[in-house]
């Protein structure tokens, strides 16, 4: 007798998804992946800006890949929240939902009449999740923003660059958004899933006030223990993670390439110096910021391509790696061990960054087009063929 298969660690938890953009999406395609009926609510008008930013597949409108890559896995249902009869199907929704996101400023959804008070009154176990750049209040409560804004807030931009002669010039603009994803993304997950288990337990909602910009102040921690040591921070590049020890930084090489090279510990850094031809060099380990051992480092790797560094390092487990491409990266034996990228929808699209036991990743629905489950979702929550047919006259769906 087979073994039942093991439901999706989130079956049977819906979510209302009202986000836009890259934040409230990618967090909503986390909870997909993992197996809720997540609906994407989108107006009648332009709908999710993201499904317009950049190219797509040819002879496709309002369908770019980043709007395909972070909406899969989710259902499409358009409402028009500015009319009484849209507000009104939203709450009929929220009654059988579990968890509403949204990514408003704040005090939008209180003036379409649909607070986090008004909703509980339709369901007093919804966990609201509300994804903002500054949080529901603070003086910067209303200001708008983006990733680079929350980094730069927080204290991340400032400290992000070259060392040594290179400190002087601007901060480096990362190339992870980390407000939108580590900020609105993941800290939201994680928030929303705790609530949810709260409300599973108690019967009992949560607002849910997610800052992007307090997620980043909060994960700044080694410019925050140097602070707490020294009263002040380290130049640009100067601290022990940022390139501010020879030990840890990146290098490049012959062939104008780079090495991440990152022996930290006394033990790895022993290897590394075996592994180069340096065993003396094991000896100044407690004088790994002194320029001059970064500038012996430099000429070092400049004097091999990267594959003889990468073939060098390939059997000394010593935290030193090639700095790859994305498309590098994607044939990687490690990553395609992992199965971390998958091939739907036309394009090459990222597995879920976890595991679970039982449970296996699937894309079962590509990114909706607009309102393409229109019709079944307001079927599931009441309404008739005619009725559905009379919102489609309003233009409310």
């Amino acid at each position: 007798m087979s073994k039942p298969a093991t439901p999706a660690p989130l079956a049977g938890v819906r979510v209302l998804d009202l986000s836009r953009l890259l934040p409230g999406p990618v967090a909503s395609l986390h909870l997909a992946d993992l197996g809720a009926d997540v609906i994407k609510i989108e107006d009648t008008g332009a709908g999710d800006y993201a499904r317009t930013m950049g190219d797509g597949p040819e002879g496709t409108e309002h369908s770019s890949w980043f709007f395909r890559a972070v909406n899969r896995n989710k259902r499409g249902l358009t409402l028009d929240l500015k009319q009484k009869p849209g507000r009104e199907a939203l709450l009929r929704l929220v009654a059988g939902a579990d968890i509403l996101l949204e990514s408003f400023r704040p005090g939008v959804m209180e003036r379409l009449g649909l607070s986090y008070e008004t909703l509980l009154a339709s369901n007093p176990g919804l966990v609201y999740c509300a994804i903002t750049g500054y949080g529901q209040d603070g003086p910067w409560a209303l200001r708008a923003g983006h990733d680079l804004n929350y980094i730069a807030q927080a204290g991340v931009l400032e400290q992000t660059g070259g060392a040594g002669e290179f400190a002087t010039t601007a901060p480096a603009i990362p190339a992870l958004q980390i407000g939108d994803l580590l900020g609105g993304a993941m800290t939201a997950v994680s928030a929303m899933l705790a609530a949810l288990f709260k409300a599973r337990a108690t019967g009992e909602g949560s607002f849910v006030d997610v800052a992007m910009s307090d997620s980043v102040l909060a994960h700044n921690l080694f410019p925050l223990f140097a602070l707490q040591a020294d009263g002040v921070l380290p130049p640009r590049g100067g601290d022990m993670l940022t390139g501010g020890h020879a030990n840890y930084g990146v290098y490049c090489t012959q062939d104008n390439k780079y090495m991440a090279v990152a022996p930290l510990e006394e033990k790895f850094w022993a290897l590394f110096c075996d592994a180069v031809g340096r065993p003396e060099l094991k000896a100044r380990y407690a004088d790994t910021a002194a320029p001059e051992l970064r500038r012996e480092l430099e000429v070092l790797f400049a004097s091999r391509p990267q594959a003889d560094w990468v073939a060098l390092f390939d059997g000394v487990d010593c935290c030193v790696t090639p700095v790859l491409t994305l498309a590098e990266a994607l044939e990687h034996p490690q990553y395609r061990a992992r199965a971390m990228s998958v091939q739907a929808d036309g394009m090459t699209q990222y597995a879920p960054p976890f595991r679970i036991s039982g449970w296996h990743f699937a894309i079962e629905q590509v990114a909706p087009t607009p309102g393409e489950h229109t019709d079944a979702i307001l079927a599931e929550a009441g309404y008739s063929v005619a009725e559905i047919a009379d919102l489609r006259q309003l233009r409310i769906v």
